[in-house]
């Protein structure tokens, strides 16, 4: 019989906060007793009670006051690597308040790279959007995008600080149904530290695909930074059927 672990103080420490929080119902913002009466509480010293919260800090469960404590933190937005919904979508779905703030918008062309990732010529008429998305009034995301504006005549006359720019392109009658998209680790310069309210060279989330539509036309080419203590991105792991595995084999 396999033998269970054996947890170590840091590890159960950081057990014993999870469970209070949750035998408590504590919510978003609430506050945890003092490490003082935490320590008394579940016999456990100083610092390692601080090496547990430092480390549930870490990874997005609590949040520091300093002068005042330690709070549990909102749920971070969860995104999905497989789901086309537009990101206004996701957060709603969360219960969250979106605010946009619209950084750079124009009709311009594509450049090389861009038409690259559009699969148009350079030169092509495209509509360029950058924004900085805000949950609850705290910045979390900067997100830029290119879109094919033969497909999309006359989005540059919304306003995307209130609007969402997947519900436009639905109206105007181009659904985006599915895409590609990469994700990896990048570091804030100075423009992206001010904007999102961190130190230059902290980590970021780097999100980069494209999106399509019902017919296959690649409509958006996009990118965005994010805050990894702000979202998390999930998705569903699939073995392929022998047959879909040797499908590219010829």
């Amino acid at each position: 019989m396999r033998q269970k672990r054996e947890l170590r103080p840091r590890e159960e420490a950081e057990e014993l906060i999870e469970c209070y929080i949750r035998s408590q119902n504590l919510s978003p913002h609430d506050k945890l007793p003092s490490e003082r009466s935490m320590c008394e509480m579940w016999d456990v010293n100083r610092s390692t009670l601080r090496t547990a919260l430092r480390r549930l800090t870490e990874e997005g469960l609590l949040y520091s006051v300093l002068g005042s404590g330690t709070f549990v933190a909102p749920l971070k937005l969860e995104r999905r690597l497989q789901d086309a919904r537009s990101l206004t979508e996701a957060a709603k779905d969360a219960g969250r308040v979106l605010w946009s703030r619209v950084l750079e918008m124009e009709l311009t062309t594509s450049d090389e790279s861009v038409s690259k990732k559009l699969g148009c010529k350079p030169g092509h008429p495209i509509f360029y959007l950058r924004r900085l998305r805000m949950i609850d009034s705290v910045p979390f995301t900067i997100e830029t995008c290119w879109l094919d504006h033969e497909l999309c005549r006359g989005v540059e006359a919304h306003d995307f600080a209130s609007e969402s720019l997947y519900h436009v392109l639905e109206q105007a009658g181009v659904r985006l149904t599915h895409g590609r998209e990469s994700i990896g680790i990048t570091y804030a310069n100075e423009e992206e530290s001010r904007l999102l309210r961190l130190s230059e060279g902290d980590a970021l989330f780097y999100l980069s695909g494209v999106s399509m539509d019902e017919g296959g036309r690649v409509v958006e080419a996009f990118k965005s930074v994010s805050l990894p203590d702000k979202v998390r991105f999930s998705g569903t792991l699939r073995r392929a059927s022998k047959k879909a595995e040797g499908s590219d084999v010829k």
